[in-house]
């Protein structure tokens, strides 16, 4: 077990949160132990999609030039309707957006995310990786936080920063019984080769709409790969992030799409699923000296590809206050009073592009005729408060 330092920060959560928090709080000199709770680091999840301002945290804090090498740069969304096939909308990408917003849209494998920022977080003499360590209590008194395990080990920090996702265990000792609740509809994902994508496999995000369903899908890996995510409206549920999906009810709801698309991913093999949950907005962020991040603090539906870069955001944003020379129980909350304002407006725009996506005739109608209607720069640009986001 790693040694006491006074001031270092301790983070519950090796994911992309809490090693993007580390890596951070590394450059403005700081320390920090990351706690795993996990036994070993598995390659996990398949895509992800990284706007602008996700793109330009990871500028800010040196990883974009590891996971450069990797990403897609699609040029544009393709807005179709799931049943025909045909093209409602087309929206700018590519050199538009990176113009617009001073930095790329990315689309990456989500290992490819995790490994970049690891590789970050590796070269830093600040930052300690501590992993099979899943917290079992807190305690916060004398100026300190310590932290326990299931077997006893302890150890201590100035600071606690819950980075451990959905079914967070520092949320509980903030927030004491606030835990997500299934939201009534599952994700599936799959990543498939490029040559076996047929019309999938353009150098853009493809919106697949249906009523009760959409599907999205983007290039990886320099276009070698396609990442492929159909959500649907269903009762099963589960707390596994990776459980294997089934098949029969997939093509099911596949079968409602064009076969352009249904075919192809009928075939695929490696599908993964999981629910959709959320949790109703937290009374506080912070207690004393530890406090929350990303999906711990504000899961985020997928209909606006933001759970990821919003847990960028949270990082870079809770370092600089963490090192601005104010206490740290102060900083905390400096924070929390920042960033919960983002948080709110984001998650409800994506609770919104969800029912939108998912509309059933007479309504999808109208909203293809309005989207078809309107440039599409225009409609990306309603998106400016979004992408255009700086630390």
């Amino acid at each position: 077990m790693p040694g006491a330092a006074a001031d270092r920060v301790l983070i519950a959560g090796g994911g992309i949160g809490g090693l993007a928090l580390a890596v951070a709080l590394a450059r403005q000199g700081r320390q920090s132990l990351v706690l795993e709770a996990r036994s070993a680091f598995a390659p996990a999840g398949a895509g992800i999609q990284i706007g602008p301002n996700g793109v330009h945290v990871l500028q800010v804090l040196g990883v974009a030039p590891h996971l450069a090498p990797f990403v897609g740069i699609p040029e544009l969304i393709d807005v179709v309707t799931g049943l025909s096939g045909k093209r409602i909308a087309t929206l700018p990408l590519g050199d538009w957006i990176a113009a617009r917003h001073g930095a790329p849209y990315w689309v990456a494998h989500r290992a490819d995310l995790h490994a970049a920022l690891k590789t970050a977080a590796d070269a830093s003499p600040l930052i300690e990786i501590f992993t099979g360590f899943p917290i079992n209590a807190i305690r916060d008194e004398g100026g300190q936080v310590e932290v326990s395990d299931d077997a006893g080990r302890t150890t201590k920090g100035a600071v606690l920063v819950g980075a451990d996702g959905l079914w967070s265990k520092v949320r509980e000792h903030i927030a004491s019984g606030r835990a997500p609740v299934f939201a009534g509809a599952s994700a599936s994902r799959v990543v498939i080769p490029a040559a076996a994508a047929g019309r999938l496999a353009g150098n853009a995000v493809g919106l697949w709409l249906s009523p009760k369903a959409h599907v999205v899908h983007y290039p990886l890996r320099g276009g070698s790969e396609i990442a492929a995510v159909v959500i649907t409206e269903e009762t099963w549920q589960s707390r596994v992030w990776d459980a294997e999906a089934d098949r029969t009810q997939l093509n099911a709801h596949l079968a409602h799409f064009h076969d352009d698309l249904a075919h192809i991913l009928m075939h695929a093999e490696g599908w993964r699923r999981w629910s959709l949950n959320r949790l109703a907005e937290l009374p506080a962020w912070t207690r004393g000296r530890v406090a929350l991040l990303g999906d711990a603090a504000h899961p985020m539906f997928p209909y606006l590809a933001q759970g990821g870069v919003l847990a960028l955001e949270d990082a870079i944003v809770l370092a600089q206050h963490l090192s601005s020379g104010r206490p740290d129980a102060e900083a905390l909350q400096r924070y929390a009073d920042e960033r919960r304002p983002r948080a709110r407006r984001v998650q409800e725009a994506s609770r919104r592009n969800g029912w939108i996506y998912h509309l059933g005739w007479p309504m999808s109608v109208a909203r293809d005729s309005v989207m078809a209607a309107a440039p599409g720069t225009r409609l990306m640009a309603g998106l400016d408060w979004l992408y255009g986001w700086r630390a």
